[in-house]
């Protein structure tokens, strides 16, 4: 008995039978160490496209030697942004080990009802009476589901959205656009509850809307393509650059405020007494981001324009957005309770039940925001064309966005991705077609095969780390 009174009132001891903080310091030699675990645990995380991302440069530069010109490098923005903006919002839903094949007809179906309205003078106008009341209560519907499943953000932009249209100031181009993206947030919230609450299996519900999307975007044009490149921030998100010194203060900021949040960060973990990185390790890493900052703002301003005339200089605005959407998006995924819950639902939806997450409303969440996602990817694809198609975000942009997440990293079996994968990912999809461009030799047929081949070898490592994972 008094054996056990000791133990009971000695602080020692009792500290001893009790968990304590994980006090750890990461330095650089601890960073090193991890990311060698890492590997060897089969989680390879962006490697392999980066190293891809290298092969198919030294490739396509001994192709044609326009490849590395400044001009060349200049357009790849363009041509990949939309990609790597709906891969963007494919991440979150692949991390539930779903799929939404209707991402890229929803990104032109949203495209279509903002250039209608801009050039009809507003929806109300210029679709029928009974599309447009279609359209009013399905996003109606939006709202009464969003709300249901306790989500608020998602229905109030949708209520932005009808306000837009029922007063007429969707004729004008940003409260068009608003529109359109919440027209794909209805889309998205109408998915996630025929998945989440009813069921259906997300192949069979995105594949049926893949198909009538499909038609609608016919029937909201009237069968006639509209062109936008006549809309100057429509047309400048895919073709204008920011200027020299605005190019700067992006850099700058962004580097200068990821480096503020790393450390910041360290101080309060180390604060609390909990595993925290060392700043040497922090400034290294900050250093880094910066000098490649630093770098590619210096080559984006100069003169990119190989032919006589006014100067093409700064950061495309192709390359700053998606950017900008993935910093982000990567503080979503990382830094929130919501982002951790998706992870855990992607890991395993059972246990996260059990362990009482919002199953449901994570769901409803990952498609809402896909879906919106993929109305900005549509207004970034038909700024890059000019014109809303009839057939805009049909044939392979879906295949390309959902390829750009998996090559980047992102798995297939869900649990696995980041945000930075889209970016590295629809790099790698927009180079394929440039690089065979600029060599007639190529037919364009290659494009398809290479891209096929580089999306194997990616789906290829997911599962072969994954099964080294779990023999572990």
């Amino acid at each position: 008995m008094a054996e056990l009174t000791k133990t009971a009132s000695d602080p020692s001891d009792a500290r001893a039978s009790s968990f304590s903080l994980d006090s750890e310091t990461r330095d650089i030699p601890a960073a090193i160490r991890g990311y060698w675990n890492r590997l060897r645990a089969g989680d390879p995380g962006a490697l392999p496209s980066v190293l891809g991302l290298l092969a198919l440069v030294l490739i396509f530069d001994q192709v044609s030697d326009r490849f590395l010109t400044r001009y060349n490098i200049g357009n790849l923005p363009g041509q990949g942004a939309y990609i790597a903006i709906i891969a963007l919002g494919l991440i979150f839903v692949l991390l539930l080990g779903e799929i939404d094949l209707s991402a890229g007809t929803t990104g032109g179906l949203c495209a279509a009802f903002a250039a209608r309205g801009i050039i009809g003078g507003g929806l109300r106008d210029a679709l029928p009476g009974l599309m447009y009341g279609i359209l009013l209560g399905l996003m109606g519907l939006a709202v009464v589901l969003g709300v249901l499943v306790k989500i608020y953000v998602g229905p109030a932009l949708i209520l932005v959205g009808l306000l837009f249209t029922l007063t007429g100031l969707d004729k004008h181009v940003i409260p068009a656009l608003i529109l359109a993206v919440s027209i794909g947030t209805a889309v998205g919230i109408i998915n996630g509850f025929l998945v989440a609450k009813v069921g259906i299996p997300s192949f069979i519900v995105t594949l049926a809307l893949f198909l009538a999307w499909q038609g609608a975007i016919i029937l909201v044009l009237a069968s006639e393509a509209r062109p936008v490149r006549n809309f100057e921030l429509w047309n400048g998100f895919s073709n204008n650059n920011m200027s020299p010194a605005w190019s700067w203060v992006f850099v700058i900021g962004a580097a200068g405020g990821y480096l503020v949040f790393t450390a910041a960060r360290s101080l309060r973990s180390r604060a609390k007494g909990a595993s925290y990185e060392a700043m040497s390790l922090v400034f290294i890493r900050g250093a880094l981001i910066m000098a490649l900052g630093v770098v590619i703002v210096i080559f984006a301003n100069q003169n990119r324009n190989p032919n006589e005339g006014f100067p093409i200089k700064g950061l495309p605005w192709a390359a700053t957005i998606p950017v900008a959407l993935m910093i982000v998006c990567a503080i979503a995924l990382t830094k929130t309770t919501w982002g951790r819950h998706l992870f855990a639902t992607g890991g395993n939806e059972e246990a996260a039940r059990r362990a009482g997450i919002d199953v449901v409303r994570i769901k409803v969440t990952a498609f809402m925001l896909c879906s919106s996602f993929a109305a900005f990817g549509g207004i970034m694809l038909s700024s890059y064309l000019g014109t809303v198609t009839l057939d805009l975000g049909a044939g392979n942009i879906l295949l390309f966005s959902v390829a750009a997440a998996v090559i980047g990293g992102t798995s297939l079996f869900g649990g696995r991705g980041r945000a930075r994968d889209a970016i590295i990912g629809g790099l790698v999809i927009a180079i394929i077609p440039n690089g065979i461009g600029l060599r007639p030799s190529l037919p364009a047929e290659y494009n398809n095969v290479i891209t096929g081949l580089v999306l194997l070898v990616a789906a290829s490592v997911d599962a072969i780390s994954r099964r080294r994972a779990r023999t572990r």
